[in-house]
Order: C-alpha cells, then sequence, then structure tokens
C-alpha cells in the first residue's frame, strides 16, 4: 500500500460516507481506497485527498489490467504495482457501488483498513463520499 495518511481533528473539511440510512463523519485530511475489481479480481487502490473544492484523487494503483481496467498510459511498473497520478479535478462527491461480486470496497487511513459495512455495523449497498463539514 502507498503511503498511510494520518487522521486530523478539529476544524476544516472531512469526508462523509452516507449509506441508504447513515451517515458516518471521519476526521481525516486523506484515504486510500481499496476495492478487487469484480471481472479480473485484481485489487486497486486510489490515494484521495480531502480538499474545500471536494474529494481530490491524487493516484492509482493496480496489479494487472484487463477488462474495463487499464491504466492510464503514463502509468509506471512499481514494485509490482501499475500507478499513476490521475489527471483530473476534484469532484463534489463519489458514489461507490457494491455488485456483491468482488467482495467490498475498503477504507484505509494511516494503513488501518476496515470494509464500509464493518464501518457502519451492517451490510452496505451505495455509498457516496463527500466532502463535509468537521463535527
Amino acid at each position: 500500500m502507498a503511503a498511510a495518511f494520518a487522521q486530523r481533528g478539529g476544524g476544516g473539511v472531512s469526508l462523509c460516507l452516507a449509506s441508504a440510512s447513515a451517515v458516518k463523519a471521519l476526521s481525516v485530511a486523506a484515504f486510500t481506497l481499496v476495492w478487487i475489481h469484480s471481472i479480473e479480481k485484481v485489487e486497486w487502490q486510489e490515494d484521495w485527498r480531502i480538499t474545500p473544492q471536494g474529494l481530490e484523487l491524487v493516484q492509482a494503483r493496480v496489479k494487472g489490467s484487463g477488462a474495463g481496467m487499464e491504466p492510464a498510459p503514463e502509468a509506471r511498473l512499481v514494485n509490482g504495482w501499475l500507478q499513476w497520478q490521475p489527471k483530473r479535478a476534484a469532484m463534489p462527491e463519489v458514489v461507490l457501488g457494491n455488485s456483491g461480486a468482488a467482495g467490498e470496497w475498503r477504507l484505509c487511513v494511516s494503513g488501518k483498513c476496515r470494509t464500509l459495512s464493518d464501518m457502519f455495523g451492517y451490510p452496505i449497498g451505495v455509498t457516496t463520499m463527500r466532502v463535509c463539514k468537521d463535527p
């Protein structure tokens, strides 16, 4: 996994995760989103930063390529991972689906990863990530 990101508290912005029945606010400056591709069964990782402008995708990594998961042309092989820095504007929100075909989304902070279902305490379907004010 790439660099660990530290939690922070107080002031500024944080990450809100919204499921169909609850919202969780995490006071973090950045996080890594991890999942297994449903067809290729290959791990994918993305490093995100939380900014006042939205969620900024900083770096993406994948263990291989295949159906619908081609790395960017500038991707380089580093320690067994194809990695690159996506060029896109910060997004106000990111919607995460759950097909059930390849396990769950995992959110990692400071090297510790948890599934979204574990974080909410019940099985999760669609989850929306967005920037929110610190609680």
